[in-house]
């Protein structure tokens, strides 16, 4: 018995699926998980001493890659400092500061211990800047696991949300409306439906948790006049794409601008944390300010802090990052294409900057339909021959690849070559 199988034997005895995340339990594509006990670069180390070519990389923060010199000194500075004061610190506000000078619109900002508290919070201001209960979100795009988040679509675009998880009462999900991802049309209804009732759609720009979805030809622009014309408020989760698609996230990529922006992960430099900002009227409704409570003792915590702010300090000073790791992903989904196509494996590949998703399916992907409809086994099979290469993906068809500044020629060589034989093995 490996390692990694004896801590999943003593993991399922004190931790629910012997995780603490459910797709860490490899629940999709079956086998017993790895146990990880360092990385670096682009490569992480199994509790086995087995080494791999990540494309988790920690699910998107990892900008810079595993353990860079930078953010590990940064931490090691601040944990000399101390771990915790329940107090402001000076890095809160230098790294709040560099944030807004990053991101267009960005005035006011409120740190986070996660995405899900950034959501929630950032859903509480929209309701009161607009006096308006209810929300739009999209099928397939993941907000978090705050009750009104856990939604799916039911049995139409019209249809009230029901809940996507064991105890949430449906008077928790019936405020959250479902519309299609990339159908404006949807949308639209869905405003139709419900006059002068919904305070804001909430989005990710780019769909990352039914894999990798590119928002189509004016959906973001059209989100944003249906918005206005509707007086709601326009929320971009940017847990995955804040930072990583370019230096002011998707708003600078795609040009168009939110009311409200959520942050998680890559704020952190990979430690835990969250954040959401967006105008100074809006954010005044936050307290001590206003009567939107948040609160948390780990908010701002100096330890966070202080990775993130020496990772965004980084990828501020060097723009050029950009272009290498959107590049490097480029060249790597056309690789991996090329070598199912040779020997006759259906795959479509979605590609934005530097995330990328590999579905086993002909159809385009355009939404989570689509996405569902993707061979999940035959990339179940194809996980684990990658996972035998020492190539490590993402444990489900609906997750995203990352593709960080430590992903060298070395690194995406040897990826394609196992794509290579790893299709040659699935027929």
């Amino acid at each position: 018995m490996s390692v990694s199988e004896e801590l999943f034997t003593r993991a399922k005895r004190v931790l629910p699926g012997g995780v603490n995340s459910p797709v860490r339990a490899f629940g999709a594509v079956g086998g017993t998980p790895r146990f990880i006990s360092g990385g670096r670069g682009s490569r992480i180390t199994d509790a086995d001493g087995a080494k791999y070519i990540d494309y988790v990389c920690s699910w998107g923060p990892l900008i810079l890659g595993h353990n860079h010199p930078q953010i590990r000194e940064a931490v090691e500075r601040a944990v000399r400092r101390g771990l915790s004061f329940g107090a402001p610190c000076e890095d809160e506000v230098n790294l709040a500061e560099l944030m807004c000078e990053m991101v267009s619109g960005l005035e006011t900002v409120r740190m986070t211990s996660s995405g899900t508290e950034a959501v929630m919070s950032a859903v509480r201001v929209a309701r009161r800047a607009t006096g308006r209960e209810k929300l739009i979100k999209f099928e397939g795009c993941y907000h978090g696991h705050s009750d009104a988040m856990l939604v799916k679509a039911g049995s139409g675009a019209l249809t009230f949300g029901k809940p996507d998880s064991g105890g949430v009462p449906a008077s928790s999900a019936s405020l959250t409306l479902t519309a299609g991802y990339n159908n404006l049309l949807s949308v639209a209804a869905l405003f139709d439906a419900n006059p002068r009732e919904i305070a804001a759609v909430i989005v990710e720009p780019v769909a990352a948790n039914m894999g990798v979805v590119v928002p189509a030809d004016g959906f973001l622009e059209g989100l944003r006049k249906l918005c206005d014309k509707n007086g709601a408020l326009l929320i971009f989760d940017e847990v995955i794409t804040g930072f990583r698609l370019a230096r002011g996230g998707a708003q600078e990529k795609y040009g168009v601008a939110a009311d409200l922006v959520t942050f998680g992960k890559i704020i952190g430099g990979g430690m835990p944390v969250g954040a959401f900002g967006g105008r100074r009227e809006l954010m005044a409704n936050v307290a001590p300010l206003g009567d939107v409570y948040q609160a948390g003792t780990l908010s701002g915590n100096p330890v966070a802090m202080a990775a993130g702010l020496a990772q965004l300090r980084y990828l501020n000073e060097n723009p050029e990052v950009y272009a290498a790791i959107d590049g490097a992903c480029a060249e790597l989904a056309t690789a991996v294409a090329e070598a199912a196509k040779r020997v006759g494996i259906p795959v479509t590949i979605n590609r934005v900057g530097s995330l990328m998703t590999v579905f086993f399916t002909r159809e385009e992907v355009t939404d989570f339909g689509a996405a569902s409809r993707s061979d999940g086994e035959r990339y179940a099979a194809w996980f684990h021959a990658m996972l035998r290469r020492g190539i490590y993906l993402p444990p489900s068809r609906y997750e995203a690849m990352f593709v960080s500044a430590a992903h060298a020629r070395r690194e995406l060589d040897r990826t394609v070559s196992a794509a290579r034989a790893s299709f040659k093995e699935l027929l």
